[in-house]
């Protein structure tokens, strides 16, 4: 059985390994009769891998293109899908964010690996923020962020910075609101990082991998990661975020700093 993710006009699919390409491109036929929205049907050569969470990608059927169309929560992106990571399972979380964001007063917020900027979109059309500053690894990532910023009509209170959130966030002088990390599935945390622009009262939605058993180790790390940052830390809730593998799923941390 096929998995795949429609990203508006293009069709992402992991076929199963036996499968030949006969069966392949039969299956891709078929997929754009039923899915008349979806113009590209693209075969998912491996893992997302590295920090700028990229992947491999075939053409299978339909037009020849990797700029993807894609409505969300009333917002639109632009993105170049082998070049820029985006993951359309993350729409719930991205609006169920933003809707807290929304009860606070103002808020000052970061997003870390912002990508092509979903999640600070969606959180500028959906929350009255004071300042959102978005931090971009890629490139290609930063310059659909921008391009989306315009497609969505958003003239003012968003800043996107391309670049290493490790070397960015130690030059940023003033202290966030809320910070917002939908990590990559990399074993550094990234979490001391977010803690030196954080103050009392910080929200931190922080985004963790790891298998069932191991869910309660991950969320020590995090306490022992703000111990060491001289940071007192309240775990708000921990929720499923979406299945990585059997058994092992992304977490959404909401974190509060007490001091």
């Amino acid at each position: 059985m096929a998995n795949y993710d429609i990203l508006g006009n293009i069709a992402i699919v992991k076929f199963p390994e036996k499968m030949k390409k006969k069966e392949k491109i039969q299956f891709a036929n078929e997929f754009l009769t039923i899915h008349p929205q979806v113009k590209t049907v693209v075969e998912k050569k491996d893992k997302v891998r590295g920090r700028l969470r990229t992947i491999k990608t075939e053409h299978i059927a339909g037009e020849k293109n990797l700029i993807a169309h894609y409505k969300e929560s009333g917002c639109l992106f632009k993105l170049k899908i082998d070049s820029c990571y985006f993951s359309p399972r993350l729409a719930n979380e991205r609006i169920e964010v933003a809707r807290q964001i929304s009860k606070l007063n103002n808020p000052r917020v970061l997003v870390m690996f912002a990508g092509v900027a979903p999640f600070t979109i969606i959180i500028a059309k959906n929350a009255k923020t004071s300042n959102i500053v978005s931090i971009e690894l890629g490139k290609e990532c930063c310059k659909y962020a921008k391009e989306n910023i315009r497609l969505n009509k958003i003239y003012s209170g968003v800043d996107i910075i391309q670049g290493d959130v490790k070397k960015i966030v130690p030059k940023i002088k003033d202290k966030f609101d809320v910070i917002v990390m939908p990590r990559p599935n990399l074993k550094e945390s990234f979490f001391s990082d977010a803690l030196k622009v954080s103050k009392k009262g910080t929200l931190i939605f922080y985004y963790g991998f790891s298998p069932e058993s191991k869910k309660n180790e991950m969320l020590r790390e995090l306490e022992k990661e703000a111990k060491k940052c001289r940071k007192k830390i309240k775990l708000l809730n921990v929720l499923e975020a979406g299945d990585i593998a059997p058994y092992e799923h992304r977490y959404r941390v909401k974190i509060k700093l007490l001091n």
